[in-house]
């Protein structure tokens, strides 16, 4: 399979207001977390993905499909999971997620055993016989997947999939996630919440203002820093401080039997056992600090705006 999603220079404007500002966006299939605050245009971008508001600039393709005109195709092989409720008063689960096969459609047939079929894939058990206005918050989360996942999609759209859940709940949900994409499913998981992209995701890209400010696997945003390190150790903080400082090199930090440090340039990790050295300290570890998700995002949301 080739690129799930490709923008060029995507442009949604609501009168003067520029919901999303020339994006220009390949993503390769597995996880993406779609990350940033609210308002950021991650809830505007998968509405003009799938043909629900009109885009007003630029192209993208879903799936290798086009969006202006192919819409209807995209709907055949694309899940979605709004952020608001879109359940049917008096409806039950099952009777839900039936409807919603039947409208991709499904036969009578295959629409009631997928649907019960991914009932059981969510953990709805019995619960799935009574309405859905009687469910608590997370399930309606696990209802909304299940109406997603009744048509067999090549690729869920996941719009604020944990909200209103508690710990368990989101738990639970970002497992399936998980396990989706263990299945093949592509999954853009949209959220504003760091650690259930952490949690669940491979790629991440980060949005602001209507734009992406960065993107990149999740791996490459959590590695070490090259001048940050943690140095344990036992002796004289003072003087073992003091020596630090003659060599150029900052205490950040401290507290009992550690210090967070800055190293005047990479590789200079050598300027601490001499510190050590001189003053008799025991050194028992020198870790580096690893740059996180959060460091990452708050980062670029500060270079956004400082522009």
């Amino acid at each position: 399979m080739g690129a799930i999603l490709e923008c060029d220079r995507l442009t949604k404007r609501y009168g003067r207001i520029v919901a999303l500002k020339g994006i220009t966006l390949t993503l390769q299939p597995g996880i993406v977390g779609l990350l940033g605050p609210n308002g950021a245009g991650k809830s505007t971008l998968i509405s003009v993905l799938l043909g629900q508001t009109p885009v007003t600039s630029g192209t993208a393709t879903v799936l290798g499909l086009d969006i202006r005109r192919r819409q209807r195709a995209i709907r055949r092989r694309v899940g979605f999971v709004p952020e608001n409720d879109c359940l049917i008063p008096g409806m039950s689960g099952t009777g839900y997620v039936y409807f919603a096969g039947r409208l991709a459609g499904m036969s009578h047939a295959d629409a009631m055993q997928r649907a019960h079929e991914v009932l059981d894939y969510v953990g709805m058990e019995e619960a799935r016989y009574r309405p859905a206005e009687q469910y608590s918050a997370g399930m309606k989360q696990r209802l909304k997947l299940a109406q997603a996942l009744v048509h067999d999609p090549d690729l869920l759209f996941l719009d604020e999939p944990t909200n209103g859940m508690d710990p368990q709940g989101r738990q639970v949900m970002l497992s399936l996630i998980s396990d989706l994409g263990r299945a093949g499913i592509s999954v853009v998981l949209s959220s504003h919440l760091l650690p259930d992209v952490e949690r669940a995701c491979e790629r991440v890209v980060i949005m602001g203002g209507g734009e992406v400010l960065t993107e990149g696997h999740l791996e490459e945003m959590n590695k070490p820093h090259p001048t940050l390190y943690r140095v344990d150790f036992q002796g004289d903080t003072t003087s073992f401080q003091r020596r630090l400082t003659e060599r150029t090199v900052r205490v950040l930090e401290q507290s009992d039997g550690c210090f967070q440090i800055a190293l005047p340039e990479e590789g200079s990790q050598r300027l601490v056992f001499q510190a050590a050295q001189d003053t008799g300290t025991k050194l028992f570890g020198l870790h580096p600090k690893r740059s996180s998700l959060e460091e990452t995002f708050m980062a670029a949301i500060q270079r956004q705006q400082n522009a």
